[in-house]
């Protein structure tokens, strides 16, 4: 009973502390343009890469964020066409002890393929002679779903989430040494923060699309999935899924100069009112 008391007294006195350690000012962003390279060119549209286009709107949103908020440092995981593996991503957010992680994506949606026929060919069967048609799949991959959505990491990558925060404890608190994964008082302060994380993650979402809806563009919502990128950082981090590069029109209009700054200026709209509600 006693150990019980102590463990909760521990938690309730330790645990707001961890969760403060790591400060409210938001000064370290971490922009990740989603795939890159020859190996991982993205989704693809009838004339573009995704790749080519979370590059261009991960610079550009960079520039305007370092331009906007001089209290900000920006890092990217990549500034040209390579391709950083998601571990690679991870280290450059936790290494940096960044304060946001960004994930910029372009959507697309799954071929659909429907049968033509093309004629007929003659096959015995039962010693008769009959005509068999003959099919052509055609394969489709052009859609008019449209719109933005915003995903943070789903519960059951949770475990992934906390071990990464466990790793990267010295960049919250120089009482890492309390930290101890073999002491039941840690796996609740873990949760804590991960918790934490997840919350700060859902507000962040919440403000960027908010900031699409206000331009105009079709609000899918701020989901859940269980996503490696976002697992292994030890931050808050969002993953957005800007257009459908499977959709003629958003292809156009994310491969514009126009709708690159839109875009951009969207998401560091969401991450100024973002920094405002955690700094106030």
């Amino acid at each position: 009973m006693m150990r019980s008391i102590l463990v909760i007294v521990f938690v309730l006195l330790i645990s707001p502390l961890l969760l403060a350690a790591k400060g409210k000012k938001i000064s370290k962003i971490v922009v990740d343009a989603g795939h890159g390279g020859t190996r991982d060119p993205g989704a693809h549209g009838s004339f573009s890469y995704e790749k080519d286009i979370t590059l261009a709107v991960s610079l550009k949103l960079g520039k305007i964020v370092s331009d906007s908020m001089k209290d900000v440092e920006v890092l990217f995981t990549r500034t040209t066409d390579v391709y950083p593996s998601l571990t690679e991503r991870h280290e450059i957010a936790n290494k940096a002890n960044a304060d946001l992680f960004l994930s910029i994506h372009v959507n697309s949606t799954p071929f659909t393929y429907t049968k033509v026929l093309q004629g007929y060919k003659t096959v015995k069967k039962k010693r008769k002679t009959v005509k068999q048609p003959i099919y052509r799949k055609i394969q489709h991959h052009v859609t008019t779903r449209k719109g933005v959505e915003t995903y943070v990491l789903a519960l059951h990558r949770d475990s992934q989430k906390q071990k990464s925060i466990e790793e990267n404890s010295e960049n919250f608190t120089e009482d890492a040494a309390l930290l101890n994964v073999n002491d039941p008082q840690t796996s609740i302060i873990l949760a804590q923060y991960s918790q934490a994380f997840l919350s700060k993650s859902v507000n962040l979402g919440t403000r960027i699309q908010e900031q699409f809806g206000a331009q105009g563009r079709p609000d899918l919502g701020v989901k859940q999935l269980p996503l490696e990128v976002l697992a292994g950082s030890a931050m808050p981090g969002v993953l957005v899924e800007m257009g459908f590069i499977t959709n003629p029109d958003e292809e156009e209009y994310l491969n514009s100069a126009r709708g690159q700054e839109e875009v951009a200026m969207a998401i560091y709209k969401g991450i100024k009112a973002y920094k405002a509600d955690v700094e106030k």
